[in-house]
């Protein structure tokens, strides 16, 4: 285990890490965009920098949903995407009618991926977020099916993942919107509870931890995710607020903390280590349950990021 994952596994079993665990990562568009100028800011940090691409690498590394163009995944969605190195969006639906569910086959792939939305978002993919709404609003018998399709397939994939995973089990799912659940909590637990539960319990079993990485508003259900299974959350701090999180987590749930990318590109460097400071000082314990997480894209100065990069070299040795 490399030093950050001996870190982050303390911080999610209550296991007095050294220091906070700290990840850094820049989207490709960044790389690419930047090119040069984003190389010799890596070079002043190569303890948040290891092998940084280059423009030219970054570009031709690109595959699937951050390649642009128009890509078809193995569900049949359709994704599309205007600028390398950023995240598509999915436009085509292959079952838009109720009728469609019953004739979707899971997908033949048997390669271990758990890509992020494999559950939720999944749903949203297949159906288009307006049609799956309504599947949930008026719980049609359909939904219900097409969940369990989903789940199993879902299962398969964790089965073949398992023999390859290290001590943790990576998972990724929005389950959020800025303000709170699109579906509402009450639903999420009746329908999207179980399928989490069962998941994660399969990685459990096999002695593995559990990290889900989720955006969106999520602190009402995160009690929920902890009961599923989840060792470890990754949340937003800025669609559910530091109050909130400390409400929630603090002493209970470990979180690795997704620090606020809303606002990196519009406040000062002053304003950002203040935001920073503020985060760790609310939310350490000595026993861990913290970790601090950042995105960087293009639209951060580099001024800012440095400003971020700065306070974390200090901050991540916290001591009350």
């Amino acid at each position: 285990m490399s030093n950050h994952s001996q870190l982050l596994y303390k911080a999610m079993t209550w296991g007095h890490p050294e220091e906070i665990p700290v990840s850094v990562g820049a989207l490709p568009a960044m790389w690419i965009r930047l090119g040069d100028e984003m190389q010799r800011f890596a070079r002043e940090y190569p303890d948040f920098f290891h092998n940084p691409p280059t423009a030219e690498s970054a570009g031709k590394g690109l595959s699937g949903r951050y390649k642009r163009g128009q890509w078809t995944d193995e569900w049949g969605c359709v994704w599309n995407n205007e600028h390398d190195g950023m995240d598509a969006i999915p436009t085509g639906h292959p079952v838009p009618n109720r009728e469609d569910i019953l004739a979707l086959q899971i997908p033949k792939n048997r390669d271990g991926s758990l890509p992020h939305g494999l559950m939720y978002l999944r749903l949203l993919d297949l159906r288009g977020f307006e049609e799956a709404m309504l599947d949930f609003a008026e719980e049609c018998c359909e939904l219900q099916i097409l969940i369990d399709k989903v789940l199993e397939y879902n299962c398969i994939q964790i089965e073949c993942a398992l023999p390859r995973a290290g001590e943790v089990m990576y998972f990724a799912d929005d389950l959020g919107m800025q303000t709170g659940l699109a579906i509402g909590p009450a639903k999420w637990r009746k329908y999207m509870k179980p399928c989490f539960a069962r998941m994660f319990s399969m990685a459990r079993q096999a002695g593995k931890l559990v990290y889900l990485h989720t955006d969106g508003c999520i602190h009402e259900i995160m009690p929920d995710l902890q009961e599923c299974g989840a060792n470890m959350i990754n949340p937003q701090i800025r669609a559910n607020g530091l109050k909130n999180l400390v409400r929630v987590c603090r002493g209970k749930i470990p979180i690795n903390l997704d620090l606020d990318r809303q606002l990196f590109p519009f406040a000062t460097p002053s304003q950002l280590k203040d935001h920073v400071r503020e985060c760790v000082e609310t939310l350490w314990l000595p026993q861990g349950g913290l970790g601090l997480s950042i995105e960087l894209n293009y639209d951060v100065p580099l001024e800012n990021a440095a400003a971020l990069l700065d306070e974390l070299r200090v901050i991540k040795r916290y001591r009350a």
